[in-house]
């Protein structure tokens, strides 16, 4: 039985001072915080900074910050203590300096855990007052945080014996396992897997008389539970007794209560050597240490119902639920609610399940397909899957923890099971297509096997793990989490060795070959093959710009489609084996026609008559053509989406960006390298904006695409401006975009500005469901979905189901109702927004990172007549604006 809590009296431990016991390896002694230093702060901001053991330079650097967030906010919601201490874990957090816990700040300023990071992140007003490095903190501290919500809330139902410190003893414990076990304490799956080895441990160490009936009988099938001597006064230094085996009966019993496979108890090999040592040691004395090195939440708290840790409990009303005629309380089927956990579980009991019949051979059909080749590939196949799959275990282990090899292997096995099974429906469906048996070619194409392999990989990994990716570190230097303790896509990548081009083409393919894949599932991947486009291909070192390059070499200066093909639907009928086996070599064009075989989509994108002296053209490269295709509609599709929220008074505005953004993706694609597809996008409306004569300043387009989805901060805040050297996107505008395109930005403000490129049809994803709920473009909360009836046609369905709305959040006055049903009722389903939730959003009052105090990116500064009447006229406009939506929301509001 564990041992009991020595101070059994108090509900929490003591916390030693974080001065003097901070784990951290870098902690430089400091002296204490000196009051007469700072008397020009106030008292009780100084009185705050001491009871949290700040340092002198901490406190300097958090109330410096104070008086600029102080600034910078148009009013002061919360109260002064609170936003106190969010500037001094900000400043600490940043300084890398072990002065206090999370938990110590939030009993300071009496917050909980989600509270306090949306407090924090609310500081960042100018957008440069919380740095990558605390974003990236606060990310990790937040998922950490919901794991263990959702850990404690499932062993809060394991209710195994009565004695409430035997209780309390058994998830410190757990809390200790995972805090030495991994290195990633917010994968949900694998903690979950070593909280059910704990309660093995904790429970058949239980006096039998102690323990509920379903635990008592599950142990007893096996053995008695072994009894042991208190050790405390024994020597140290005598040996400990042999280790118990697991009981596997009584495994099994917790995985079939908690919705667990037991086919996965196999984590006990890493678990259970693991957490026994800690039986015989002080839990809590441990635990405090390992609690005050992570300087972050002290989990024990959960267990107390401590407020700091646990959310405010809401009352949930019991839902509505149409009677059912004939059915007794018996035959009622109760859906238990949805929790992350079970969630979790759900997702690898379906994935398990779909790779039932696959074997980790490859099966008899696939084995044909490998005999028919001229070059037998079955060898090399082995062979690869041998290498790859000891670097993916290793590399797993490095990533999550030294004992979680075993587990990275797992998940490699079930990888290839999924890989082979792909494989051979991709095989039948080409030998259906072309009526052939020899696949020769590509089977024996090592980049083919692998960027298969990565996939199915990659589907175990999010269904495992959650659909979750890497944010920033664009071409390593974001400052990021560091490789090795992120499983996020594109991890994988980089254990294979993959290029992130040669990955994209294989995407499609594997989710027409796997029709059991789940939709989140398929959103991942969908949102894998977006990251790709939009930055992981155009890093340094891709192979794409190997293609691009033999694709210009000649000095092509055409267009690169006609208007009849740019408009035309994008066709998804590439397979797998067009794109592998595609020529290099792609001709003098960066987009041929979409497919060989479909001669009305050639003869629509047929290029102009050569020269006789012309040397032809060699044959296209289908994989170009297909990544350009794609990424044009995703580049215009963001581009709708931004103008949406800024240029509505100009819609005029918007095909002449996307002509200037298109051109520059085409004929300026080195400046992608290393860089991100919005930050092009952000300066080419800015570029527009400017010759136009259309007051939009930077200031305005970052604030309304931080609230775009799938957006980063650091988007904005850390460009590649030359090798090595990054900065804001206004530094980046004025120092390499603006100095490239300059001739051709100011042709738009001439007479005879370029022709406007054809804008791109934006096809349906072939990812989506056709039953699932589309978001109405320009709103957050507006959703539409197809009837689920042919026959329930508009004109039939009565009032009731014809006003079927769920709101989430206020709208305001009523009319804007009418405005909605305006904009659902719209036959082309435009972007283009009708509802209007708001004027233009407000530029932030400053914007620290502009150049050396410039307040436009136009290269300019204070001090000349011209400037001076230009700022003053931008003045004029700023505040006319804001005296007209002064006035509006006066109006809306004495309507209400």
């Amino acid at each position: 039985m564990p041992p009991k809590k020595r101070n059994s009296g108090t509900t929490q431990s003591k916390e030693l001072k974080p001065g003097a016991e901070s784990g951290s390896p870098d902690k430089k002694e400091s002296p204490e915080l000196s009051v007469k230093n700072h008397r020009d702060k106030d008292a009780e901001f100084v009185t705050l900074c001491k009871s949290l053991h700040v340092t002198d330079l901490v406190c300097d650097r958090a109330w410096t910050l104070w008086k600029t967030v102080q600034d910078g906010m148009e009013e002061v919601t919360d109260s002064q203590k609170r936003l106190w201490g969010a500037c001094l874990y900000v400043s600490a957090t940043d300084m890398d300096v072990a002065c206090f816990t999370l938990t110590q700040v939030l009993k300071a300023v009496s917050l909980n855990v989600k509270q306090f990071l949306a407090l924090v992140r609310k500081l960042d007003v100018n957008l440069d007052t919380i740095s990558t490095k605390v974003n990236s903190a606060l990310t990790r501290l937040e998922k950490k945080y919901d794991v263990t919500l959702a850990l404690y809330q499932r062993f809060e139902n394991v209710s195994f014996q009565r004695e409430r410190e035997t209780i309390r003893s058994c998830w410190t414990m757990f809390l200790l396992a995972k805090g030495r076990a991994l290195q990633m304490e917010d994968d949900l799956v694998i903690s979950f897997q070593l909280l059910l080895c704990t309660l093995e441990l904790c429970i058949k160490r239980c006096p039998p008389d102690l323990l509920q009936p379903l635990y008592k009988s599950a142990i007893s099938k096996v053995q008695s539970p072994p009894t042991r001597t208190s050790r405390r006064n024994q020597s140290k230094a005598k040996s400990r007794p042999v280790e118990p085996e697991v009981d596997l009966q009584l495994l099994k019993t917790l995985c079939k209560e908690n919705e667990c496979n037991a086919e996965e108890s196999s984590y006990k090999h890493f678990a259970f050597g693991l957490i026994f040592p800690l039986i015989a040691n002080e839990l809590n004395q441990q635990y405090e240490e390992h609690y005050l090195k992570s300087r972050d939440f002290d989990g024990r708290l959960f267990f107390d119902g401590d407020e700091t840790v646990l959310v405010p409990k809401v009352e949930i009303s019991q839902v509505e639920k149409t009677p059912k005629k004939n059915l007794s309380d018996e035959d009622t089927v109760l859906i238990p609610p949805q929790t992350p956990i079970r969630a979790a579980m759900n997702s690898i009991q379906q994935l398990r399940g779909d790779l039932t019949s696959s074997g980790d051979q490859p099966s008899t059909n696939l084995a044909t397909y490998f005999k028919n080749c001229t070059v037998d590939p079955t060898q090399e196949v082995l062979k690869r899957l041998e290498t790859l799959g000891q670097a993916f275990s290793q590399r797993f282990g490095q990533a999550v923890g030294p004992r979680c090899v075993v587990l990275g292997r797992q998940r490699f096995n079930l990888g290839v099971k999924l890989y082979y099974k792909v494989m051979e429906a991709m095989l039948k469906s080409e030998e259906k297509r072309l009526s052939v048996q020899n696949f020769s070619k590509l089977l024996n194409d090592s980049t083919f096997h692998t960027s298969l392999l990565a996939c199915a990989l990659e589907v175990v990994m999010a269904t495992y793990g959650g659909s979750s990716f890497k944010t920033g570190g664009y071409n390593n230097g974001g400052g990021g989490e560091a490789a090795e303790t992120n499983v996020c896509f594109p991890w994988i990548l980089d254990v294979v060795n993959l290029a992130a081009f040669d990955f994209y083409k294989v995407i499609e393919s594997f989710i027409k070959a796997d029709p059991t894949l789940s939709k989140d599932i398929v959103k991942h991947l969908e949102t894998c093959e977006n990251l790709i486009m939009e930055r992981i291909a155009w890093r340094t070192g891709s192979p794409l710009f190997e293609l691009l390059k033999l694709e210009h070499e000649d000095g092509a200066a055409e267009q690169v489609e006609t208007p009849a093909s740019f408009s035309q639907p994008l066709q998804h009928n590439h397979t797998a084996a067009d794109l592998y086996l595609s020529p290099m070599r792609s001709g003098l064009r960066v987009l041929p026609p979409e497919s060989q075989a479909t001669p009305s989509s050639q003869a629509s994108s047929q290029p102009p008559t050569q020269p006789a002296s012309q040397t032809p053209r060699l044959p296209k490269s289908n994989s170009l053509s297909l990544f350009y295709k794609k990424l044009y509609r995703l580049a215009y599709t963001r581009l709708k989406i931004l103008c949406s929220y800024l240029l509505s008074s100009h819609p005029e505005l918007e095909p002449i960006i996307w002509t200037l953004f298109q051109h520059t993706l085409q004929h300026e694609h080195e400046l992608m390298r290393g860089r991100h597809l919005d930050q092009l996008m952000m300066s080419a409306m800015y570029a527009i904006c400017k010759v136009k004569s259309v007051d939009l300043r930077f200031k305005t387009i970052v604030t309304a695409y931080k609230n775009m989805p799938n957006t980063n901060q650091e988007t904005f805040k850390h460009v590649l401006i030359t090798e090595g050297h990054y900065d804001s996107i206004i530094v980046f505008y004025n120092q390499v975009f603006m100095q490239k395109l300059k001739t051709n930005i100011l042709q738009y403000a001439s007479t005879r500005p370029p022709t406007l490129s054809p804008i791109p049809q934006i096809p349906r994803s072939p990812y989506k469901f056709p039953n699932s709920p589309l978001r109405v473009p320009g709103s957050n909360n507006v959703y539409i979905s197809p009837l689920k009836s042919p026959r329930m046609s508009p004109g039939i369905m009565t009032p009731r189901s014809r006003m079927l709305v769920s709101i989430g959040e206020s709208f305001g006055p009523s009319n804007r109702f009418q405005k909605i049903n305006q904009m659902v009722n719209s036959s082309d389903r435009s972007f283009k927004r009708t509802l209007d939730l708001g004027s233009t959003p407000k530029p932030l009052k400053r914007l620290r990172f502009d150049v050396d105090g410039q307040d436009e990116a136009d290269g300019s500064k204070s001090g000349g007549d011209s400037t001076l009447i230009q700022k003053l006229a931008e003045m004029s406009s700023t505040r006319s604006r804001m005296q007209e939506q002064k006035m509006k929301e006066d109006a809306e509001s004495r309507k209400e």
